[in-house]
């Protein structure tokens, strides 16, 4: 198998994974790359590589975007997350204007507790609906 094959073969996997979740699967998978940019994103700017730091850091946005996107307003919980992506998404555009990775640090130390309490809370609708 080519390079070429593995990759199409690796994002075929990685749409069908999407596209066969759970709303709060995608809720957590959304949460883990989050983190996974905010790491990265800082990692490349520790190391001074900035192209790579606005890459993460801009893909963490658009994830930010999409979890204020998916709110609903039925839900009382939604003011306060709502504000909360508000906050996130300023401080990760500073963090990278900046070129200030403790300010990413930041980002992670606020989204860390959010991404394991929605893994913990989607264990818990699993578990219900076994």
């Amino acid at each position: 198998m080519n390079a070429n094959a593995a990759l199409r073969a690796q994002q075929r996997y990685r749409d069908d994974a999407v596209l066969s979740a759970t709303p709060e699967r995608l809720l957590t998978m959304l949460y883990d790359r989050l983190l996974l940019d905010i790491q990265r994103g800082e990692a490349a700017q520790r190391s001074g590589d900035w192209s790579e730091a606005n890459a993460q850091l801009q893909h963490a946005q658009d994830i930010v975007a999409e979890l204020t996107s998916s709110l609903s307003n039925d839900w009382a919980g939604s003011t306060g997350l709502r504000a909360l992506y508000a906050f996130l998404t300023q401080t990760l555009i500073g963090a990278n204007i900046g070129r200030d990775p403790e300010r990413t640090h930041s980002c992670h130390e606020l989204v860390a507790p959010l991404r394991d309490a929605w893994h913990d809370a989607a264990a818990a609708v699993a578990q219900v609906t076994a």
